[in-house]
């Protein structure tokens, strides 16, 4: 049974009022209020819960947090259920950001304790939530990731100073091996698949489903480009940007390792960059990354600065989730991911990853 209603008090500009929590319909309501709120992301937006159904055949909440027909909170919410990993909640999967947003913390609390009601209900393990900052009333919490975020400068002149004389050098060789760029949208999904997909067989890691891609580029037109990077017909590099209010984010990124000696990831962050500047943004979020690891030494080279993420967690049994690759449970499986034929891995991946968030 779906889990009951909640009222809980909270304050409003009327005074004291009754705010109700429970399941919301009303896409506009919902997408207005994240837009609103100081800490919305991008994949606060409400038709993130029905990609994620389309896609991926996951049962999803949008939990809000009402006075009267005014929106004053909200969760998103995915329940993941798999034999082989187990059943939890997540706010939100496969992505950076989620988590809860209301307009006081009385109203943050009852949306997540409504959160670990249905994961009660459910039968769920755990419940994670994604944010930016911390709550004093949830008691796990996860530092273990960070997301890199570049201030970009105000002309492109000024961020081509702002590098250092080795980035400056591996920029000016990419561009000397003869690399072009161009930008796109869902018509360049293949391009785009063909080398995420080799690389995350490389990197020993099941990827998610053409068609995934292809449903954001199509589901979010306005917001969303692909960065294709060529050299001669073949494509080397390839990346998704995502923009929201000041900030363009770039979340799936990749290139070919036979194509290292070019400089690929370059020429592609470096389009990126000059794209954010000459549209007007005032940020390049990186996308998260493990302190310390390559990925973030190579983000923290264009001046990118780690900003802390916070995933937060109620668990039915007190053990924190481990689901990543990194965890030794899982070390001989990723050595025998990176053998597979890309065919078997691009085809088998989907499978396992829809329940890895």
């Amino acid at each position: 049974m779906m889990a009951q209603r909640r009222q809980a008090t909270a304050i409003d500009q009327a005074g004291h009022s009754r705010v109700e929590i429970r399941l919301i319909t009303d896409r506009e309501a919902w997408d207005a209020y994240a837009a609103l709120h100081p800490w919305g992301t991008f994949y606060h937006r409400f038709e993130w819960l029905c990609l994620i159904t389309r896609v991926f055949g996951h049962e999803t909440f949008a939990v809000g947090a009402v006075v009267g027909d005014r929106v004053v909170g909200i969760l998103p919410l995915v329940l993941m259920d798999s034999a082989l990993f187990g059943r939890f909640l997540v706010s939100m999967p496969f992505l950076n950001y989620g988590g809860i947003l209301g307009d006081t913390e009385d109203i943050e609390r009852s949306l997540w304790e409504y959160g670990v009601s249905v994961a009660r209900e459910r039968r769920a393990t755990s419940l994670e939530a994604r944010h930016q900052t911390t709550h004093a009333f949830v008691t796990e919490t996860k530092r273990h990731k960070v997301t890199m975020v570049l201030a970009l400068a105000s002309s492109i002149e000024a961020q081509w100073k702002a590098f250092g004389a080795k980035l400056r050098n591996q920029i000016r060789k990419a561009e000397a091996s003869g690399l072009t760029v161009t930008v796109g949208g869902a018509s360049e999904s293949q391009e785009f698949y063909d080398v995420f997909a080799r690389n995350m067989r490389d990197l020993g890691t099941p990827v998610y489903s053409r068609r995934f891609f292809e449903d954001v580029l199509r589901t979010f037109p306005e917001s969303t480009r692909v960065f294709t990077v060529r050299r001669h017909e073949t494509v080397v590099a390839a990346g998704i940007s995502l923009a929201h209010r000041e900030t363009l984010e770039v979340p799936w990124a990749a290139s070919r390792r036979d194509a290292r000696a070019w400089c690929p990831n370059h020429r592609l962050y470096w389009e990126l960059l000059q794209h954010g500047i000459k549209s007007g943004f005032g940020r390049f979020d990186f996308g998260r990354s493990t302190p310390g690891s390559g990925p973030y030494k190579f983000k923290e080279q264009w001046g990118a600065l780690e900003v802390p993420l916070f995933w937060e967690y109620w668990t039915a049994n007190g053990a924190v989730p481990e689901l990543n690759p990194h965890n030794p449970r899982y070390a001989a499986a990723v050595r025998l991911w990176k053998r597979l034929p890309l065919a078997v891995a691009n085809r088998v991946g989907p499978l396992i990853v829809r329940n890895i968030p």
